[in-house]
């Protein structure tokens, strides 16, 4: 049997050689959503939800304003990089089919270790929680599908006693990473600082789940095998736990290009998150 070359396998920014091309395409598409939301009215910039610059929030008003049901998005980056701006325009698909969105920012590796960003998440819809007062999706692409696989499994009221066990019903990941133990042995735990109990303890994978919660786990076409296998063997693993949950892989598109759909209003991907909020609003 061959040996999997993890640091091959997982090294997206390598497999895709114009990454840096369609890094500036997001900046240029998220600066002129910002623009247009906020000459609308619809945009709140910068909220801070925790007590450091990156824990801050942007939310996208749908035009239907406080009662549109409401969704959070989360960037990847490896937990280490990149930045929430970079990613309004993933609010404009969901706001185009009336749904209100959070982009939510983090704290980065080796700053703080992947434990603490799930607690930040924590308090990012803790505080949507204190301002809506209702259920929320959560969507996320790459850690960020992560993160997502996080908050769904949450004991919300043992964080915050009047919400909801449900806070977050239902989940979206894109190209998510779900077990990290295979990311111990290869350049990019330099910054996580992995070891085999926390890498266990930090993967939703391993994560309890409670039956009629809803998951999916996406991936592209194009990326590597394992990618693939994360995504595929998580959604097996939680449905065989009680939870409703999709695969699917989207032809054509790589670790990066997969979530470019989120920007329109009309496409296939959209339209999912936007069922999954739906069914979540009080």
């Amino acid at each position: 049997m061959s040996t999997i070359d993890y640091e091959v396998e997982y090294n997206n920014r390598a497999r895709v050689p114009e990454h840096e091309e369609i890094f500036a395409r997001w900046t240029r598409d998220a600066e002129l959503y910002r623009a247009e939301t906020l000459k609308a009215g619809r945009a709140e910039l910068a909220l801070s939800y925790g007590d450091t610059p990156r824990q801050t929030l942007d939310l996208f008003l749908s035009p239907g304003g406080e009662n549109a049901p409401l969704a959070i998005f989360i960037h990847g980056g490896w937990w280490r990089s990149l930045d929430s701006s970079m990613f309004s325009q993933m609010a404009r698909g969901p706001n185009g089919r009336g749904v209100s969105v959070a982009v939510v920012g983090y704290d980065l590796c080796p700053n703080v270790t992947i434990a603490e960003i799930i607690a930040q998440m924590h308090r990012a819809c803790g505080f949507l929680w204190q301002r809506f007062g209702r259920r929320m999706t959560v969507y996320g692409h790459s850690a960020g599908g992560h993160l997502a696989a996080t908050l769904v499994a949450t004991d919300w009221p043992a964080l915050y006693p009047k919400a909801p066990a449900d806070l977050v019903p239902a989940g979206y990941a894109v190209s998510g990473v779900f077990d990290l133990t295979p990311l111990m042995g290869i350049s990019v735990n330099q910054d996580l600082r992995l070891d085999t109990a926390e890498a266990r303890k930090v993967s939703p994978l391993f994560w309890p789940v409670t039956a009629g919660r809803i998951f999916d786990a996406t991936v592209g076409g194009l990326e590597s095998n394992e990618f693939k296998r994360q995504s595929r063997t998580f959604a097996q693993a939680w449905q065989q736990a009680g939870a409703r949950t999709r695969y699917e892989e989207f032809a054509g598109t790589n670790h990066f290009t997969v979530i470019d759909p989120l920007s329109d209003p009309q496409s296939d991907m959209t339209g999912r998150v936007v069922e999954l909020t739906e069914a979540a609003k009080t």
